[in-house]
């Protein structure tokens, strides 16, 4: 298809999930009946999916706590101080802080890709986490007995399996999210750190086929959690070109939020491999006006005048929640912003010829 267009991850939880969640951290509930919860919020997501004519769906990651600790579910060996997010709006992040080796995941991605199969017939896109992001789990005054390496081999290691087992078991694609990207800039200006993260990532996507990598690919913002961004401050001038030295078959953009679009676009056109699908995003989660499908149409217009139409494709810019307790954007919003991305995209791709 000339210009496919997919969700990035994230949507809203159910209402009744939301206090299904408070009831069961309240021990009010069981487990069991959280996982009814939680199979009618996937089977809901997917229909209102179909509803809106989206090609590709998603479960909107209804089952995860948060798009970036799903591995982690379970798993001991955590201390709960470990590296700190901030947002532009003050309010933080916090990740753990592996305690002891050997590193393994608790829960691995291909769980959630089968839990969303059995509701449609459609192509189903599976996010998993990026290493790099994982590789913040290691403290900076390491762990005796278990050097930053071993934990480095044993995290490489668990992240091919994550995205192997999701594209054994029929995943359409599996995208990586490397949020964290643009925010190394910030902390590290000289790109050290950035490189050292698509370093890492190479290592992973470097055990697939070049047949596979088409099936795998890349997805870069700056944050969006509670309406706010802990790196949009990052001109993408400094992240793009790194970036795009992973070794990935597709990337997943942000892009409908940048305040000077057709710069940024200029920049992709420069540096993105030739070989390699570009999804830009045609849709704002934070703002909570719905754009319309002909602003998605004139986005897409623009985009083609820097990036060849076959190898061209559409997103949002980012999930609508992130972390489970995300609710600044409703249900309801989400699904219209994506009808406006399918019905705006078709309307680009008729006029393009495709």
């Amino acid at each position: 298809m000339l210009i496919p267009t997919e969700p990035i991850g994230s949507i809203p939880r159910s209402p009744e999930l939301l206090q299904g969640l408070t009831a069961f951290a309240s021990g009010r509930i069981s487990q069991a009946e959280l996982d009814a919860l939680t199979h009618a919020a996937i089977a809901d997501t997917v229909s209102r999916f179909e509803a809106t004519g989206s090609p590709v769906v998603t479960d909107g990651e209804q089952a995860k706590s948060s798009f970036a600790t799903y591995p982690l579910d379970g798993a001991t060996s955590l201390a709960g101080d470990g590296a700190v997010i901030p947002f532009a709006d003050g309010h933080t992040r916090q990740l753990p802080r592996l305690t002891e080796g050997p590193f393994r995941y608790a829960s691995f991605a291909e769980k959630y890709f089968r839990g969303v199969s059995e509701h449609t017939h459609l192509p189903v896109k599976q996010a998993v986490i990026a290493p790099s992001a994982l590789s913040l789990l290691y403290p900076a005054d390491g762990i005796a007995g278990y050097s930053r390496e071993e934990f480095i081999a044993d995290l490489v290691d668990q992240s091919e399996a994550d995205i192997r087992r999701c594209l054994d078991a029929g995943a359409a694609s599996v995208q990586l999210d490397f949020t964290e990207g643009r925010l190394s800039l910030k902390l590290d200006p000289s790109r050290g750190l950035l490189r050292s993260f698509v370093d890492l990532n190479n290592q992973v996507l470097d055990r697939f086929s070049a047949e596979e990598r088409t099936r795998i690919g890349v997805h870069t913002c700056p944050g969006g959690d509670q309406d706010s961004t802990h790196s949009a401050d990052i001109d993408y001038a400094e992240l793009l070109p790194d970036l795009f030295a992973l070794h990935a078959g597709r990337f997943y953009l942000q892009l409908a939020s940048e305040p000077d679009r057709e710069r940024v676009l200029g920049i992709i056109g420069e540096h993105a491999p030739s070989d390699a699908r570009v999804f830009v995003g045609v849709i704002d989660p934070i703002d909570p006006r719905v754009e319309t499908a002909e602003e998605v149409r004139d986005r897409v217009l623009q985009a083609a005048r820097f990036i060849p139409a076959d190898r061209l494709g559409t997103c949002d810019d980012c999930g609508f929640s992130p972390f489970a307790d995300d609710t600044s954007t409703s249900r309801d919003t989400a699904f219209a912003k994506i009808a406006a991305r399918v019905e705006g995209t078709a309307l680009a791709r008729a006029e393009l010829g495709g």
